[in-house]
C-alpha cells in the first residue's frame, strides 16, 4: 500500500479500540494513514494514540474554539484515496442512509470524491434489525462497499453477528480494494511524465524559472500509476512530496537535464505525458561566484533551451502516444493547434492564465483538451486531481476508438 492514502473514520463503538491495531498494519504496509473521530468515539479511543499511530493530527470536531483554526472536510475528501469507517455504528449507518450531516466526519464522507468502505459493528439484535439490513442495502446502492461483521462474543456478554471484522480482514479488505482500481489497459504500460519548472542558474545563488509547482504532473504521475501503469516521472524543484511503488521519480534543475533523461527513457515508454514548463532560454554563461552588486544595471546574454517536447515528437514511433501543454495569455486555440502539429503531438491540453482557478501553485485547473483529428473537449474547472483524471480517461478514449 505504499503511497495509498487511507483516511480513516472511527464512530462510537466498543470495536473502536481495535483500531489501533488497523492504523499499525496500514502503516507497516505503507499507507499514509489520517483519521477523523466522531465526538463519541473519543470515550472508547484516545485521540492521542490514533495521532501517535497515525503520525498526522486527528479532526474531531469543525473548528478548535481555543485558536479559531477549522477542520477543512473538503480537504480530507481530496486527500483521501479511500475512507474507511470503522466501526460503523447503528447511529452513524443511519445518518449515513438519510444523508443527515451533523459531524465532521459525515460532513467528509459527503464531500468524498473516491470510494467509503464500511465495518458494521453492533450488538446481535440490532444487526438483525430490519432498519439496519435497509440501511445497509441503501449504503450499498450509493457504492459504498460493506465489509461484512462477524460471528462471536459481543461486548453485551451475547454470541451472535455484529461483532466488527477484526483488523487483519479490514487491512485485506482495503488493499484488495486498491487492487480493484487497477485498469487492465494501462497494468502493461510505461509511462513518462514530465512535470514542475526548470531553474536555469545564473550563478551558484540565483537561476532563471518560473511559477510552476509541479502539482499537475504529479496528479498525473499518481492517476496513472493508481490505474496500474508504471510511471516515470521527470520533475523540476518543487515542495511537493511523490511516494508510490509504481512512480519512480527522477529530480532534474535545468532543462538540459530533463532532456537529457527523456532521451534515455522515451524509448521504452508507450505514453509520454509533458507537462513540465520548462525554461525557454538559459544563461549562456554562469558565473562560478556569487554575482556582487555593483553596476546600476546587469546584462544577462541568454541562450535557446533544446525544445524537450519537440525532441520527443521528432523521435516518437506509431506505437507512442504524446501529449503536451500549452499554457497561453491569449490567442489558446491558435496557439494549441500550431504546437500540436509542430511537434507531432497526439492531443495537446489547454489552459490559460485568463481563466481563474487555472495557472501555477493551485489546486485547480480549467482545461481543454485538442487532438490530431481537430476533437476538441472542453472541461469545467476541477480540482487538479479531477483533471488528471479527465486527461486519463480522454488518453484511453484516443486510443481505443
Amino acid at each position: 500500500m505504499r503511497g495509498k492514502r487511507v483516511l480513516l473514520g472511527i464512530t462510537g463503538g466498543i470495536a473502536a479500540y481495535k483500531i489501533a491495531f488497523l492504523i499499525r498494519l496500514l502503516k507497516k504496509n505503507g499507507a499514509e494513514v489520517k483519521v477523523i473521530m466522531t465526538p463519541a468515539s473519543c470515550d472508547f479511543i484516545s485521540p492521542l494514540v490514533v495521532s501517535t499511530l497515525s503520525g498526522n493530527p486527528v479532526g474531531i470536531e469543525f473548528w478548535n474554539k481555543a485558536d479559531g483554526s477549522w477542520n477543512n472536510h473538503v480537504e480530507y475528501g481530496l486527500w483521501a484515496d479511500v475512507l474507511v469507517i470503522a466501526p460503523l455504528t447503528a447511529n452513524t449507518l443511519s445518518k449515513m442512509a438519510n444523508g443527515t450531516c451533523d459531524n465532521l466526519l459525515l460532513a467528509t464522507w459527503l464531500s468524498m470524491k473516491s470510494n467509503t468502505l464500511v465495518a458494521p459493528a453492533m450488538d446481535l439484535d440490532m444487526y438483525a434489525h430490519p432498519s439496519t439490513k435497509e440501511n445497509l442495502q441503501r449504503l450499498e446502492s450509493f457504492g459504498i462497499e460493506i465489509i461484512p461483521a462477524t460471528s462471536g462474543e459481543l461486548a453485551s456478554g451475547l454470541e451472535g453477528e455484529g461483532r466488527m471484522a477484526e483488523p487483519e480482514t479490514i487491512a485485506k479488505s482495503i488493499q484488495e480494494y486498491f487492487e480493484r482500481q487497477l485498469d487492465p489497459w494501462f497494468t502493461d504500460k510505461k509511462v513518462l511524465i514530465t512535470a514542475g519548472p526548470t531553474y536555469e542558474a545564473i550563478d551558484p545563488v540565483r537561476f532563471i524559472g518560473n511559477h510552476s509547482s509541479g502539482k499537475m504532473g504529479i496528479a498525473l504521475a499518481r492517476e496513472l500509476a493508481e490505474r496500474g501503469a508504471e510511471v516515470h516521472l521527470i520533475l523540476g524543484p518543487t515542495k511537493e512530496q511523490v511516494d508510490h511503488e509504481r512512480i519512480q521519480v527522477t529530480s532534474v534543475n535545468s532543462a538540459e537535464e530533463m532532456l537529457k533523461n527523456v532521451q534515455e527513457l522515451w524509448k521504452d515508454c508507450q505514453l509520454g505525458i509533458f507537462s513540465a514548463a520548462v525554461s525557454d532560454y538559459r544563461p549562456a554563461n554562469v558565473a562560478d561566484q556569487k554575482i556582487k552588486k555593483s553596476d546600476a544595471s546587469l546584462h544577462i546574454e541568454l541562450v535557446k533551451n533544446p525544445d524537450i517536447l519537440l525532441w520527443a515528437g521528432e523521435h516518437k514511433s506509431s506505437e507512442q502516444l504524446l501529449v503536451g501543454f500549452a499554457l497561453e495569455t491569449e490567442n489558446l486555440l491558435e496557439n494549441g493547434r500550431k504546437k500540436l502539429e509542430k511537434k507531432q503531438l497526439n492531443c495537446i491540453v489547454l489552459n490559460t492564465l485568463q481563466d481563474n482557478g487555472a495557472g501555477f501553485g493551485v489546486d485547480t485547473n480549467k482545461i481543454s483538451i485538442l487532438d490530431n483529428h481537430n476533437n476538441l473537449q472542453e472541461f469545467e474547472l476541477k480540482t487538479k486531481t479531477e483533471v488528471a483524471a479527465d486527461i486519463v480517461d480522454y488518453v484511453k478514449n484516443y486510443t481505443t476508438k
